[in-house]
């Protein structure tokens, strides 16, 4: 009950900012640094339109053994010293059980190597980093890799079938009937209920395109993408061979008046647009992860630092607040307030719900998404955590200073995840 009241009240235009209690790690280990967990290195595919860009013909494991690939290669490291391999996925069979241990032999990853799946919805790209960040803190293993991927080709949410067998007596429960509100009316709820306007999340969206649009003409995103080489079919049903280097989704063109055109996908009078909104997307991310100590015995390089990570629970019908609870409550068990963070990763499921948590937590405009985020790049939803990291550290890299960055979404159902990484310059 004071769960509820503590959400009832915080939740009021204007309330203060008391959080949700949620699940969480602070990273101050016993131990020592050499104990830290550490990004070792991380890449991406680029990220293809849904049923109509470059990898509508890919399968999954193809995505996900590209990425696999593409960090041990990089980094030359044999594969039998990985401990364990988690991948996030949404769509696919059982969180994409049998498509991951196929992806790894695919990879030349040995059968030795434990692997398995795990289904967060958005965060599930994070939530598979945060897993094998646990693992090597209990000391189960030294190293491991975390992967999202998802193929919204292949897959489609919201389908009847992916909401599996729930009981009718949901529907007496309005917190559970509240779990089936498509995410695009939630959306709109976080508009309406916090004054977001049509404006404000037009002009949010045409930023996202502009900075990705200049992330993608300068360079800035090939550290972080693996080609991939892999076919497509046109209408007739010829096959031809491309190699995917770059991102389908930028349109760096849009603009005001173009976005002000589209009408509302969602609601009629409504404020959620297709413009406004992230794409449906296919894509993989992997990062290899490691036990500060063994990368040093290794030689192998540090990207960064896991500093913490939380996760809170927040109202169905508004999921998209999460990131504005889930932020605070990473950055109390890291030590950290806003003004120490240099760049903020937050996953643009909506315009709409990533205005309000940014503005909600008063984080300058110039430190969110500096390369564009989902209404750009596109949302591919078991990837978008892995990929989210991969990009923040790469950014904090090219700073070229000590920084620290913040990844964070929200989560269908209502949930808000974050994560706070360092990134120390050599």
């Amino acid at each position: 009950m004071l769960r509820l009241q503590v959400l009832s009240g915080h939740l009021a235009p204007g309330s203060g900012q008391q959080r949700p209690r949620g699940l969480g790690l602070g990273l101050g280990l016993a131990g020592g640094p050499e104990q830290e967990v550490v990004l070792v290195h991380g890449v991406r595919t680029a990220i293809g339109k849904a049923k109509r860009g470059s990898f509508k013909d890919t399968t999954p494991d193809e995505l996900l053994s590209a990425v696999m690939l593409a960090v041990l290669r990089d980094i030359k490291l044999d594969p039998h010293h990985l401990g364990d391999i988690c991948v996030g996925n949404v769509l696919q069979p059982g969180a994409g059980a049998l498509m991951a241990r196929v992806a790894q032999f695919m990879s030349g990853i040995p059968e030795s190597v434990p692997v398995y799946c795990v289904n967060r919805q958005c965060s599930s790209g994070l939530q598979a980093f945060i897993n094998i960040a646990g693992g090597i803190r209990n000391g189960s293993y030294d190293i491991g890799l975390a992967c999202g991927v998802e193929s919204m080709s292949r897959r489609t949410a919201g389908d009847p079938d992916s909401l599996g067998d729930i009981s009718n007596r949901m529907m007496d429960n309005k917190k559970a009937r509240d779990c089936l509100i498509p995410m695009g009316i939630t959306s709109e709820n976080v508009a309406e209920r916090f004054g977001i306007s049509r404006e404000k999340q037009d002009a949010f969206a045409v930023a996202s395109q502009q900075k990705a649009a200049k992330a993608q003409r300068t360079g800035v995103f090939d550290a972080e993408i693996a080609p991939v080489k892999t076919t497509v079919l046109d209408e007739a049903g010829n096959e031809r061979t491309i190699t995917v280097t770059q991102d389908d989704g930028i349109r760096a063109g849009t603009t005001l008046a173009g976005l002000s055109k589209l009408r509302p996908a969602f609601k009629e009078n409504g404020t959620t647009t297709a413009g406004n909104s992230s794409q449906v997307s296919d894509g993989a991310a992997a990062v290899l992860v490691a036990r500060h100590s063994k990368a040093i015995e290794l030689g192998l390089p540090i990207l960064g630092m896991l500093r913490s990570y939380a996760v809170v629970g927040v109202p169905p019908d508004v999921m998209g607040i999460g990131p504005a609870y889930a932020i605070p409550a990473a950055l109390e068990k890291a030590g950290l307030t806003i003004n120490d963070i240099d760049v903020f990763e937050i996953n643009e499921a909506f315009a709409s719900q990533a205005l309000y948590c940014v503005e909600k937590l008063g984080i300058p405009m110039e430190k969110v998404n500096p390369n564009g985020g989902a209404i750009a790049l596109g949302h591919p939803l078991g990837c978008t955590g892995t990929r989210q990291i991969v990009t923040l550290l790469n950014e904090l890299k090219r700073r070229g200073r000590r920084a620290y960055g913040v990844v964070s979404m929200c989560i269908g159902t209502g949930m808000g995840a974050a994560a706070v990484f360092e990134y120390l310059a050599n």
